[in-house]
């Protein structure tokens, strides 16, 4: 084997694609920051147990494994930064009042989540604690548009669901754990053969309102006809008009309804939502609300904390953004002259880039625009547009 190959779905960022990823990285913080969200920056690895407590538990095949060899302890490559973010605002943060939280690193899977996609994502995702009602909701999905926007993401659409309504559906039915798993992936999958094989000795209302289920995707109407399908289970009204009151205030951006959407069944406690863009393939940027999520982390507090956030992958969100311009730069000749030295330090630390041309060689770079350059005329430097005489 070549000592340059590398692993499976694992690749090296060249320039022209690691100048997009860094640029929508500070695109990305800087629109959180905008919002008032807080950066953390929680560690690559942790102890194992602490990686995988409460909601890290669904990640335990995406995460590698290892033994530290200072303890001798299990530790993990995080897979995913959430439970991390959880474990800061209940077990270091401890605040009673509203917190926000953004991130960006990467994480690490052990298998990749998609066809195509990396094992090692670049996670950017931002996080509110504290409020529980639909306020919050509104803000997170009104953040994760702008984080869009900025990255210049055209033709977004957004999928709205809750984790409430196949809650509300299957509340009281006794059935075994691997049972309701397999519900939960047949209405993800729409399949009504398989869930009206699953659901025979469920109660009738519970396995008519399942297969209803799987037929509720679609525009707004789709609010009505679940209204009428479901009107017999306690809550469901209450949820379906929280769907409505999000979506009539999204502007500018489709919105559609996928109500039996049961993907992260066991995380999610209220609203989730997906945004597509017609250049991405696979939803470019997942969130919802995870109410409790730091909970086990709490340390002797109540951080029975309400939650909802998103995250996306740096690495997918470049393939469907607009292609950046270079970023425009001065060339000069190479010299040991004080005086051209001190006229470069002084372009760069007016933020310009300045590229020095070594001696017996040309201007290679790709990624920079050199549109103008250092001449020496009359004794001076002088910047003059590439090009002119």
């Amino acid at each position: 084997m070549s000592a340059w190959l590398l692993p499976d779905h694992i690749a090296d960022v060249l320039p022209s694609e690691a100048r997009h990823i860094e640029e929508l990285r500070r695109e990305l913080l800087d629109t959180a920051r905008a919002y008032g969200y807080e950066l953390v920056i929680p560690p690559l690895i942790e102890h194992l147990e602490s990686l995988l407590t409460g909601a890290g538990e669904a990640l335990n095949l995406q995460t590698f494994k290892l033994v530290d060899q200072l303890s001798g302890r299990s530790l993990g490559v995080r897979a995913d930064t959430t439970p991390q973010v959880a474990r800061i605002d209940a077990h270091l943060l401890g605040r009673q009042a509203i917190t926000r939280l953004c991130y960006c690193g990467p994480v690490l899977h052990t298998r990749p989540e998609r066809p195509h996609a990396t094992r090692e994502p670049m996670q950017f995702g931002a996080e509110i604690y504290g409020h529980a009602g639909r306020e919050a909701d509104l803000e997170i999905l009104s953040l994760a548009l702008d984080c869009l926007d900025s990255a210049q993401v055209a033709d977004l659409s957004v999928d709205l669901a809750d984790a409430r309504l196949v809650r509300a559906l299957l509340a009281g039915v006794i059935a075994d754990p691997q049972v309701l798993a397999a519900v939960h992936d047949a209405l993800a999958a729409k399949d009504a053969s398989e869930i009206a094989s699953l659901s025979a000795g469920f109660p009738a209302a519970s396995r008519e309102g399942l297969l209803a289920l799987v037929t509720l995707y679609g525009g707004v109407e789709v609010l009505d006809e679940a209204e009428n399908a479901l009107q017999a289970f306690p809550g469901v009204r209450d949820v379906l008009s929280n769907l409505r009151w999000l979506a009539s205030r999204l502007d500018d951006v489709k919105v559609s309804f996928d109500l039996s959407d049961a993907r992260g069944y066991g995380y999610y406690t209220g609203v989730r939502f997906a945004v597509y863009a017609r250049r991405a393939g696979d939803a470019l940027l997942r969130g919802g609300r995870y109410d409790g999520v730091g909970a086990v982390f709490g340390h002797k507090l109540d951080r029975e904390r309400p939650a909802v956030g998103f995250s996306l992958d740096v690495k997918q969100l470049v393939r469907a953004a607009s292609e950046r311009p270079l970023r425009a730069a001065i060339r000069a000749p190479w010299s040991d002259a004080p005086d051209l030295h001190a006229v470069v330090r002084s372009l760069r630390q007016r933020g310009e880039t300045v590229v020095c041309v070594l001696p017996g060689h040309d201007n290679e770079i790709d990624e920079f625009n050199c549109d103008r350059e250092l001449i020496q005329t009359a004794g001076q430097w002088l910047i003059q547009p590439i090009g002119d005489s």
